[in-house]
């Protein structure tokens, strides 16, 4: 147990609370896009659909406690708990909420949920060694890069094929009706389990941060009040936008039609409820972005801009390494370790200038 003074533990937990109010702005995008991208509701309405049903997700979980093992997951999947100290959390999280800002100002959808697991796994790095790493929960997390958007593109062209035979016989103007309805519904229940999944990742540091520091009594568990305010920062989080993530997931990687926002938003909801069920801290973005590629290419697949789907796809390779060094220097340097850090830092700028002299000349 390491010891923390309450004034200490309260500015932590609103840390982990900021960096849960950053997920929701920068994974709004995943939430809404489709319905913006097809214009089936304007920019603002589709951002206080999406915030609502984040925050719903809340009374869900009350009723299914079962759909909290995400939370477990990342208190206690990733890194050894007893091994957690109050630096360790703080470094995660800088090192999260760092890689995020970083992409939302470039407009690259990556994901919040990688960066920080990326943070965990390099701040724990940092203060334990390979000892602290659980590879059972951090296999699965990594497994889930691969299977989330691959299961989501499948998942999503089977939906457009079964509807597009269901439909086969209604006009034109009856099909577009029934498939903005159909959009609005699976919209919001996209926007539930988005809530669901990401709010969780933070209950689940907040909870392991009281657990190490004495102030969680009664086992490992997330207490009522974790869960809420988590809920309600994503919540506030989602309704501020992501405007220009929002642009390249609703537009720039494919035109969507109502049919295809529907299909996008219906595979990827059923995605992020049995990864909740899980327990498998899924990404959102990776999620989404694989279902619109999904809807995109069960057209054809000319429709799909392959190279912005590429750039998206880079992101995804390096958040959790770029996240898990920053966590790591951050850790060091609260830490007192000055040296490793100023060494780590020079080392990382001269590779950064190499690559922009390589390009430049080539």
């Amino acid at each position: 147990m390491h010891q923390l003074a309450l004034p200490l533990l309260v500015g932590l937990i609103l840390v982990a609370l900021a960096f849960d109010f950053l997920n929701g702005l920068h994974d709004a995008a995943n939430s809404i896009a489709t319905v913006v991208g097809t214009r089936l509701l304007s920019p603002m309405g589709a951002v206080g659909l999406a915030a609502f049903f984040n925050f719903a997700a809340y009374f869900l979980a009350l009723q299914w406690p079962a759909l909290h093992k995400v939370a477990d997951t990342i208190g206690k999947g990733l890194i050894d708990k007893d091994l957690v100290t109050p630096s360790v959390v703080f470094g995660a999280l800088v090192g999260a909420m760092f890689w995020n800002v970083v992409t939302w100002v470039k407009g690259i959808p990556s994901s919040s949920s990688h960066a920080l697991v990326g943070g965990i796994i390099g701040a724990g790095l940092a203060h334990a060694g390979t000892g602290a790493i659980q590879w059972n929960g951090l296999n699965k997390t990594l497994l889930a890069i691969v299977l989330s958007p691959l299961l989501g593109l499948i998942l999503t062209m089977a939906i457009m094929l079964l509807t597009s035979w269901l439909g086969a016989r209604a006009s034109a103007t009856g099909a577009e009706k029934t498939f903005r309805g159909l959009h609005l519904v699976s919209a919001g229940a996209y926007s539930l389990g988005h809530g669901l999944n990401d709010a969780q990742k933070t209950m689940g540091v907040i909870t392991v941060l009281l657990y190490s520091t004495g102030y969680l009594h009664g086992g490992f568990h997330v207490p009522h009040w974790v869960a809420l305010s988590c809920y309600v920062a994503i919540g506030l989080g989602t309704l501020t936008g992501g405007w220009r993530i929002i642009e390249t997931m609703g537009t720039r990687i494919t035109k969507l039609s109502q049919h295809q926002g529907f299909s996008a938003s219906a595979g990827g909801s059923v995605m992020l409820f049995a990864a909740s069920y899980f327990g498998i801290p899924v990404s959102t973005t990776h999620t989404i972005t694989g279902c619109v590629i999904g809807a995109g290419a069960a057209r054809r697949a000319a429709a799909v801009r392959w190279g912005v789907a590429r750039n998206v796809a880079l992101a995804w390779v390096i958040t959790i390494p770029a996240s898990a060094t920053v966590a790591a220097l951050f850790y060091w340097l609260i830490s007192g370790y000055y040296v490793p850090v100023l060494i780590a830092v020079g080392l990382i700028s001269f590779v950064i200038y190499s690559a922009g002299a390589w390009k430049i000349q080539s």
